[in-house]
């Protein structure tokens, strides 16, 4: 299923009769294309899920995410972004509570990348809203102007929390990560150099750091629904509803309340299929009585 990438602040758009949406269907939609990314869903029960949590391994990196970057001393919070010309760059977060970078939500789809992992290897990608891919090249330049995937657009994630090697390094805390290109430099910030610049307070991106250090440390935001345990467990939950109807059906008989708390029970553990063998089983002895 594709469902639409949703900001903070959006309306919510009610169903209209079918004669009102053949009316506007050749309608002017380019502001909601401005504001929504396409994005693969799954399970519908895990797939209604838009809110942004953060990763916290590397094992939670996929779908679409806000790589909000390191501060500086006179910068304000930014994410990774570009444009549709394929130019990368700093962009000011707007949603966000206090300058915490915990609790930043993209606002503009400019400022969302979809990140995937290359089958067999630990390298990432990050594809931009345009369907370009982030690449770096020799010079520590970054642009997102490639269709096709080489190794100037491959980049190694770091866990910061486990891999802290230079005096200079971020804390060892958690959700903190380095973005590594395949020529062993990482993706960083300076503060802007002019003072036109400073004005601005956007920082400037570099992708030839040579160590990891305070401003190497970037914050991958991401929906929930991708998550792996946040959407087992939603899976999980969704398994775990069923009627009293469904559990009749599935034995062939009237159930009792207590047999009903069972199999429920049964559901959430693991041992379903057993219970439900020993009640069919159950069912019928008692009939042959």
């Amino acid at each position: 299923m594709v469902k639409p990438l949703t900001f903070k602040g959006d309306k919510k758009v009610k169903k209209r009769k079918h004669r009102d949406r053949d009316r506007d269907r050749d309608g002017d939609d380019d502001s909601r294309k401005r504001k929504a990314v396409e994005v693969a869903g799954g399970d519908e029960t895990v797939a209604d899920d838009d809110t942004w949590v953060s990763a916290e391994a590397l094992s939670d990196v996929s779908g679409p995410v806000l790589v909000v970057l390191p501060g500086t001393s006179d910068t304000k919070p930014t994410a990774l972004a570009s444009d549709a010309n394929g130019k990368v760059f700093a962009m000011p977060i707007e949603n966000i509570v206090d300058g915490n970078p915990a609790s930043a939500e993209p606002h503009d789809v400019r400022q969302v990348w979809v990140a995937s992992r290359v089958v067999g290897t630990e390298h990432f990608l990050f594809k931009g809203h345009h369907g370009k891919y982030l690449g770096c090249d020799k010079y520590g330049l970054f642009s997102a102007t490639s269709i096709a995937v080489s190794p100037l657009e491959s980049f190694v994630l770091v866990d910061a929390a486990v891999s802290a090697q230079s005096k200079d390094a971020v804390p060892q805390e958690p959700e903190i990560f380095q973005i590594k290109t395949l020529r062993d430099t990482y993706l960083s910030v300076q503060s802007p150099k002019s003072a036109a610049a400073k004005a601005d307070a956007v920082p400037e991106l570099r992708g030839d750091a040579t160590e990891a250090g305070v401003f190497t440390g970037v914050r991958i935001r991401m929906q929930a629904r991708f998550k792996p345990h946040i959407k087992a467990s939603k899976e999980e939950k969704a398994r775990e509803k069923v009627s009293r109807r469904e559990l009749e059906t599935a034995v062939g008989r009237r159930l009792e309340d207590d047999e009903v708390k069972l199999l429920k029970r049964a559901r959430r553990e693991g041992d379903y299929h057993e219970r439900l063998l020993d009640m069919k089983v159950k069912g019928k002895s008692d009939t042959y009585a």
